[in-house]
């Protein structure tokens, strides 16, 4: 296919991106961004040098190959550290475009009163390790501003970079959008900042019985979703469309894109916790599975609320910003092409961004659309059906044809099955008549056991066979309707393959009371100061004391959480888990004898029975 027809396609489909109040980046072509970065190298040392200065790299110099050694790492540098004088100046111009409130973003409920207290001591240990990790320095938000402004003033379009690809009947259109920055974290209060962005969306088409090409399925890449839950079929009314265009709501500051309009609890996963995670998690599997003991509604949103060791934070999808895409009040302007890949997609393996060195990687700035941060290949490039877990999935051209295929197999195989069957099954009866002749024979004991191990294992085989013949019975039977389901045009649930979706915090959650808020925000600080006195004025009441303070804080939170009912029921199942610990601790041996004594008694009385009879 020529550029011209994969441009058209891009264009006719291209999304509409709804961004929501206080956005500051918008996405833009690459070019004029590397034009005013300068190319870095970091060696293992540490020992960071400048390969080509600001002014001189071009998108052609990026793409040349550089041989730097192992663990070494290239990365882009936008800006340097604001001085005082720059930084106020910037400040002062952002209060004489003091913007309408109704323009103006404005925090909803603080994510501290959405979660558990465990979250929340993440969250604050999570902030003190920005003190010690690598980060973005607190001006460079303020220092990409001014580099965008400049940028937008000689290029005022919004663009998008665009590929498409064909692969196992499916035609892709990627959406590449490339952000100067990500201020989530200084913007919105979320996780991080990092210079430069990549985010992308899919949409995936095949033809139609008259040989057109028809959407199908849509995929938002998005924070800690994968494969199936990535996509939306394209008659998913969680799909919002207009026209041939879908709808993304894209995140304040992180820019990841949504589905439907909302606030986004986001929880992010620390490295380092992810064992006790699991740990815990085993746990509860054994707590409220095996032991079947009492849970709140798994369908509700407080299970959030329960142990939790990951670090909550909240995207704003609002979409009650600027929003850009055909027919509306900003439109995109001419789709940048990287299929087949430029040399600075596809020769460039370094951080499109400063490199903070993050250990935990989320202050780092990302790759390109090709690469992941580590130089390996993104599977959305080199698998871009695979990645939203379209790769098991027949085109809807197609789907009829292999159903069909799959069922002659399968008869195939039964048939097959069915002949291996009645020989084993001959055989089988052979080997039996043989061990019945040899039965009582002294001489021929080594041959009776070797022909009985022979019976036992050709029985299985014969038993494996006739299950797999029901099974397949069942599955031709299952195939066969489906077959006849689609050829009848019956509708099927386009959310059959999602396991896990983002879904935007209830309006029950927004509604909480302003000083539940309040005391979210500080009631981790309160409980710390509170040990902290306790240790120092009172010490010979700390236990207690630490008691006291817990079961408070704990009433306080169920009471504003309207879950008084589930704190009385667990601390009803630890009371009652502690007093039979001091029960057995106290009568040990006691108990120790009784139950021999029980176990004797039953015992005895199953014998008697048996006697009797």
């Amino acid at each position: 296919m020529s550029a011209e027809t994969d441009r058209a396609l891009l264009r006719r489909f291209e999304p509409i991106a709804r961004y929501t109040r206080g956005e500051q980046f918008y996405p833009l072509y690459v070019e004029p961004y590397v034009r005013r970065s300068g190319l870095w190298v970091r060696h293992r040392n540490g020992d960071s040098v400048l390969l080509v200065p600001p002014g001189e790299l071009t998108l052609e110099r990026l793409g040349e190959q550089r041989a730097d050694g192992f663990h070494s790492v290239q990365f882009l540098k936008l800006t340097d550290p604001l001085t005082v004088a720059e930084l106020a100046t910037y400040r002062l111009e952002r209060l004489r475009e003091r913007k309408e409130p109704s323009e103006v973003f404005h925090a909803g409920q603080g994510r501290l009163a959405r979660v558990g207290y465990i979250s929340r001591l993440g969250a604050a240990a999570f902030s003190l390790s920005l003190l010690a990790r690598g980060r973005v320095p607190g001006d460079t938000a303020a220092a990409a501003a001014i580099v965008y402004d400049a940028i937008r003033r000689e290029h005022p379009e919004f663009r998008y970079h665009g590929r498409v690809v064909r692969q196992a009947g499916w035609v892709v259109l990627q959406y590449w959008f490339f952000y100067v920055f990500n201020d989530w974290r200084t913007g919105f209060f979320g996780a991080n900042d990092h210079e430069a962005d990549w985010e992308m969306i899919s949409i995936y088409l095949a033809e139609s019985p008259e040989g057109e090409l028809a959407p199908q399925w849509v995929a938002y890449a998005s924070h800690d979703y994968h494969g199936d839950d990535l996509r939306r079929r394209w008659d998913d009314p969680e799909l919002e469309k207009i026209g041939e265009h879908p709808v993304i709501y894209v995140g304040a500051g992180s820019h990841a894109s949504y589905f439907a309009p909302g606030e986004y609890l986001t929880e992010l996963e620390v490295p380092y916790l992810n064992r006790v995670s699991r740990v815990v998690e085993r746990v509860q599997a054994v707590w409220y599975e095996r032991l079947r003991q009492y849970r709140a509604n798994t369908d509700s949103d407080d299970t959030r609320h329960g142990v939790n060791l990951r670090i909550p934070f909240v995207d704003y999808a609002r979409g009650d910003g600027l929003t850009i895409g055909p027919g509306q009040n900003a439109e995109w302007g001419e789709p940048v092409l990287i299929e087949p890949p430029p040399s600075w997609v596809s020769g460039y393996r370094g951080l499109w961004g400063y490199h903070a060195r993050d250990p935990f990687a989320g202050e780092d700035a990302p790759a390109g659309p090709m690469y992941n941060r580590d130089g390996t290949t993104r599977r959305s490039w080199y698998d871009p059906v695979g990645w939203a877990g379209l790769d098991k999935v027949p085109t809807p051209r197609d789907l009829l044809p292999t159903i069909q295929g799959r069922i002659a197999s399968i008869r195939d195989r039964q048939r097959e099955a069915a002949e291996a069957i009645e020989a084993k099954q001959r055989e089988l009866q052979g080997i039996g008549v043989e061990i019945a002749a040899m039965v009582g024979q002294p001489h021929l004991r080594v041959a009776y056991e070797s022909a009985s191990r022979r019976l036992a294992s050709l029985s299985d085989e014969v038993s494996r066979l006739r299950a797999q013949v029901a099974e397949d019975e069942a599955l031709l039977e299952a195939l066969t309707n489906h077959a006849r389901e689609l050829e009848a045009g019956m509708p099927t649930d386009p959310r059959a393959h999602i396991r896990r979706a983002a879904r935007p915090v209830s309006e029950r959650q927004l509604r909480a009371a302003r000083l539940a808020e309040i005391w979210a925000a500080i009631s981790i600080g309160v409980l710390l100061v509170s040990v902290v006195a306790l240790a120092y004025f009172e010490r010979q009441y700390l236990f207690i004391g630490l008691v006291y303070a817990v079961a408070l804080f704990a009433l306080i939170e169920a009471a504003f959480r309207g879950q008084i009912g589930r704190l009385i029921t667990g601390l009803t199942v630890v009371l009652a888990l502690v007093s039979a610990g001091v029960l057995v601790f106290e009568f040990f041996w006691q108990i120790s004898l009784g139950i021999v004594v029980l176990i004797g008694l039953y015992i005895l009385i199953i014998n008697l029975r048996e006697l009797r009879r």
